[in-house]
């Protein structure tokens, strides 16, 4: 059971880190684009992979609720953590 958690939580990371560069690379083409809702519900899920799609692609770098949204995410694992460990 542990290593589907980890599994899942590896891969919502992934999936965000991808959707920043995705998301980078269509602001650069002028093209359709990610909802801005959907990269901060991927920093709330997935605050690592966040953080590192942010710094790597330099995306949403300069919008400050982007970092709180990956400060809550961050925050909220935490919790998720200290309860499950608790359990």
């Amino acid at each position: 059971m542990n290593h589907f958690w980890q599994s899942s939580l590896l891969l919502i990371n992934l999936i965000a880190f991808a959707l920043y560069g995705i998301d980078k690379a269509k602001a650069r083409m002028h093209a359709w684009r990610i909802p801005e809702w959907l990269l901060l519900t991927c920093g709330l899920l997935a605050p690592a992979g966040s953080v590192l799609g942010m710094l790597v692609f330099h995306h949403k770098v300069r919008k400050s609720y982007f970092y709180l949204a990956i400060f809550a995410g961050f925050i909220l694992w935490a919790i998720a953590a200290y309860v499950l460990l608790k359990l």
